[in-house]
C-alpha cells in the first residue's frame, strides 16, 4: 500500500463527533470550586483536552493536594450526563459525513465507554460506530500516549501507517503522530476559537487542519 493509501478512519469522539466539551467543562469547573481548586475555562482546555480522567485525578492529586473520591467522580459523570441527555448536540454535518465515507471507521476515545455510548446514543451516531468503539480504559496508557490508536487499528486489522485520525486536541494529534498515522485536525467545535488552541494545534503540525466535517469526505478521498 502506498504513501497515500489509506484504509481506516479513527474518530475521536468529543469535539469531533459531538459538541461536548463545553458542557464537560461547565461541569469540572462548576465541581472543582466547590472543592475549593479554581481554573479557568482557558487552562482546563489547555490541560486537559482530550485526556482521560485519570489525567484529572493525578493532576488535582500531585498539584493541588486534592483526592478524589468516588463521592466526587459520581457528581461529575452524573450531572454530565444530565447536561448530555438534554444538550448535547452532534458535530455539524457529522451524520451526512459518516453516510459519504467510503472506508471503514472506528472511534478512540479517551472518555469512558459509557461516557461515549451516551454521547453517540443521544446524538444518533451510535448505529454508524458500533461495535468499533474503544476508550482509553482499555490500553494502559491513554492520549498523548499512542497507546489507544495502536490498539484500535489492530483491533480493525489495519496497519497504523494506513489509518487517519481525526482529532481536536493536542493531546490526541501528539498521540496520533506518535502512532504513525495521518492526522486531520478539525477546529468546528464551539471549543476551537481561541488564537492560542489553534496554534498549539499549528504547531503539532497534523497533514490537514479544517473546521467544516463535510470537507472531511474530499480530504480522505485525497487521501486514499
Amino acid at each position: 500500500m502506498t504513501d497515500a493509501e489509506k484504509s481506516l478512519v479513527i474518530f475521536d469522539c468529543d469535539g469531533v463527533l459531538v459538541d461536548s466539551e463545553p458542557l464537560s467543562v461547565g461541569v469540572l469547573i462548576q465541581a472543582m470550586h466547590d472543592m475549593g481548586v479554581e481554573m479557568s475555562e482557558e487552562d482546563i482546555y489547555s490541560r486537559f483536552l482530550g485526556k482521560s480522567l485519570a489525567t484529572l485525578v493525578d493532576t488535582l492529586e500531585t498539584e493541588f493536594d486534592v483526592f478524589i473520591g468516588q463521592e466526587f467522580l459520581d457528581r461529575i459523570r452524573n450531572d454530565l450526563y444530565e447536561r448530555f441527555r438534554h444538550e448535547l448536540k452532534p458535530i455539524d454535518g457529522i451524520a451526512a459525513t459518516l453516510d459519504a465515507l467510503d472506508l471503514p471507521r472506528c472511534v478512540a476515545s479517551s472518555s469512558q465507554m459509557e461516557r461515549i455510548r451516551l454521547s453517540l446514543g443521544v446524538t444518533g451516531l451510535l448505529e454508524r460506530f458500533e461495535p468499533n468503539i474503544f476508550s482509553a480504559s482499555m490500553v494502559k496508557r491513554g492520549k498523548p500516549a499512542p497507546d489507544l490508536f495502536l490498539y484500535a487499528a489492530e483491533q480493525m486489522k489495519v496497519a497504523p501507517e494506513d489509518c487517519i485520525v481525526v482529532e481536536d486536541s493536542p493531546a490526541g494529534i501528539t498521540a496520533a503522530r506518535a502512532a504513525g498515522m495521518t492526522v486531520f485536525a478539525f477546529t468546528g467545535g464551539s471549543h476551537a476559537h481561541s488564537p492560542s488552541y489553534r496554534a498549539e494545534l499549528e504547531r503539532l503540525s497534523p497533514e490537514v487542519v479544517f473546521d467544516a466535517m463535510p470537507d472531511l469526505i474530499h480530504l480522505v478521498r485525497n487521501k486514499t
